[in-house]
C-alpha cells in the first residue's frame, strides 16, 4: 500500500492499575500490545478477535479519546499522535466514531436536532440558524430519519433509529474516516442488516473509509475489503476478507473461523475447541500469547519468542513460527 490514509504503527495502551494507601501503580493491563496496519482511502478494515483482546481500545486510541501509552497514528501524512489540542480538534473533522451502545451514547437530555447538530456548533459549519437546520434535515434523511424527529428526544427511538442518529451525527463534519465501533453488535439481526445496508450506501456516496470493529465474522466478511484478528492486544493475522475466510493460516483464526455458522445442511465443519479460558492481559504469556491454548504450540519456541507478522501470499500476514 503506496499511500495509506490511515498508518498504525506499533500502537501500545497499557492501563496503570492503582492499589495501596498512596493509590500507586502496582501493575498494568497490557490492552494492545503492538499493534501495526495500514488502512488506504475507501477500504472498509475489519477488527475483529473475542471481547477482552483490544479491538475497541484500538479504535480509540487512533482517534485518541484514549492517549495511547507509545507507537505513532498518521493520518494522511500528519501524526496524529504527536498533535496538540488546537491541531487535534481540527484533525476531528476528519475522524469520527460510532459507539457500540445507541442507548448509552445519546444524551438523553438533548433532542435530536441538538445532537446532530453539535458538531456544526463546534467546528462553525452553519453559516446561519436557517442553514443550521437544513443540514440537520438533511443528515437525518441522509439515514432514514425525517425532519419530524428534529424536536424529539432519543428515548422515543428505537435501538435501530438510535444508531442511524449515531452515524447521522458522525456525518456532521464530512469525515474521510470513521471507526465503527460495534456499530451493529446491540441491535437485532433484521435491524443489522439494514444498518449494514446503510454504511456500505453512505461509503459509495461519501467516498468514506471504515475501521470496522466487531466480534461477528459473518458480519465482517460481507463489510470488509481487509480482516484484521486480534488476540489479546495483538494482530495475529491480516489479509483480504475472501483470502483470510477461505485460507486462513494463523491456528486462533482456525478457530474462530470454525464457528461461524454454514448455511448449507449439506456442508459440515469440523469445529476446533480451544483448550483453557484467555489468559489475563495483566499477566499474558511470554512468547506468542496465544500459545497456551493453541494446538500446535512447541515448547521452547512458542513460549520464550513473540512472533512477527511475515508473509503468507500476496497481502496475507501471520504472526506465527510454525506457518505458513
Amino acid at each position: 500500500m503506496s499511500t495509506p490514509l490511515l498508518k498504525v504503527e506499533n500502537l501500545v495502551k497499557h492501563f496503570p492499575i492503582k492499589g495501596g494507601l498512596l493509590g500507586r501503580t502496582v501493575d498494568k493491563v497490557h490492552a494492545v500490545d503492538g499493534v501495526s496496519f495500514e488502512l488506504a482511502a475507501g477500504e472498509t478494515l475489519g477488527l475483529v478477535g473475542e471481547s477482552g483482546c483490544g479491538k475497541s481500545t484500538t479504535g480509540r486510541c487512533i482517534l485518541r479519546l484514549i492517549e495511547p501509552t507509545s507507537g505513532q497514528v498518521w493520518f494522511d501524512g500528519r501524526n496524529v499522535s504527536a498533535m496538540g489540542a488546537t491541531a487535534l480538534r481540527g484533525m476531528a473533522r476528519d475522524m469520527q466514531i460510532i459507539f457500540q451502545d445507541p442507548y448509552a451514547s445519546l444524551n438523553p437530555r438533548m433532542t435530536v436536532g441538538a445532537i446532530v447538530g453539535e458538531a456544526l456548533t463546534i467546528h462553525k459549519l452553519a453559516a446561519n440558524a436557517r442553514a443550521y437546520e437544513d443540514r440537520i434535515v438533511e443528515l437525518l434523511e441522509t439515514v432514514g430519519l425525517s425532519a419530524d424527529h428534529l424536536q424529539r428526544y432519543p428515548h422515543e427511538f428505537s435501538g435501530g433509529q438510535r444508531q442511524r442518529i449515531g452515524i447521522a451525527r458522525a456525518l456532521a463534519v464530512s469525515p474521510r474516516l470513521i471507526v465503527c465501533d460495534e456499530a451493529v453488535s446491540a441491535l437485532d439481526v433484521s435491524i443489522q442488516a439494514q444498518v449494514i445496508n446503510l454504511l456500505e450506501d453512505l461509503q459509495q456516496q461519501f467516498g468514506l473509509t471504515y475501521l470496522f470493529i466487531a466480534h461477528d465474522l459473518s458480519v465482517v466478511e460481507h463489510t470488509s475489503n481487509r480482516v484484521a484478528v486480534m488476540y489479546l492486544g495483538r494482530i495475529v493475522e491480516i489479509a483480504s476478507a475472501q483470502d483470510l475466510y477461505t485460507r486462513p493460516q494463523h491456528p486462533y483464526t482456525e478457530a474462530l473461523l470454525s464457528a461461524v455458522p454454514i448455511p448449507d445442511p449439506t456442508v459440515k465443519r469440523q469445529r476446533i475447541r480451544l483448550q483453557g479460558d484467555v489468559p489475563s492481559p495483566i499477566h499474558p504469556p511470554a512468547g506468542c500469547h496465544f500459545h497456551t491454548r493453541c494446538p500446535v504450540a512447541q515448547k521452547g519456541l512458542c513460549d520464550v519468542q513473540s512472533p512477527q507478522l511475515k508473509p503468507a501470499g500476496a497481502g496475507h500476514f501471520v504472526a506465527c513460527h510454525l506457518r505458513p
